[in-house]
């Protein structure tokens, strides 16, 4: 895993507080699932987490809450390449040594190039509600040029206060 500045995650739309810690990832790898159809507010969330993506994945999209755990920051990750939240990719990942316009334009052909059918968490180590970090260990199954394949990933998680 490599090591980079982390960046804070976008402000909720509630009154924050300076002590708002928020979970960041590193090194986590493009997810993308597909099938959801344009509705995706009240499909399946991609993360496979069994409610529908608007209570699950979307409230963290649109700003409105906070993962709480390193688990659900994975999972929202994951549902964001599932449905090219290029902003959500890059305000919660590390920073990237890559110019913003490059790596932004790279996230958004990454989500429409790969099929991401199904998200497995595998272990989750520390990474809880009171954790400053944790680690998220995952299989992912994705296609791409018409090959399907399984990606297995150790993630990173850190928890940054927002007023560092």
């Amino acid at each position: 895993m490599t090591t980079h500045e982390v960046p804070a995650l976008p402000q909720p739309r509630r009154a924050p507080t300076s002590s708002t810690l928020a979970l960041i990832a590193r090194d986590v790898v493009m997810a993308r699932a597909a099938g959801f159809g344009s509705s995706k507010s009240t499909k399946p969330c991609p993360c496979l987490s069994g409610g529908s993506y608007e209570i699950c994945c979307e409230p963290l999209h649109r700003g409105e809450q906070q993962a709480a755990t390193a688990e659900q920051l994975m999972r929202s990750r994951y549902s964001a390449f599932a449905f090219a939240e290029v902003d959500y990719l890059i305000a919660t990942h590390s920073a990237s040594e890559t110019p913003m316009a490059r790596h932004r334009k790279e996230l958004h052909e990454s989500c429409h190039e790969m099929r991401w059918l199904k998200l497995k968490i595998m272990a989750v180590q520390a990474g809880g509600v009171d954790d400053l970090e944790g680690t998220v260990a995952f299989e992912a199954t994705y296609q791409a040029g018409g090959q399907r394949s399984v990606m297995k990933e150790l993630s990173l998680f850190q928890r940054r206060d927002r007023d560092c």
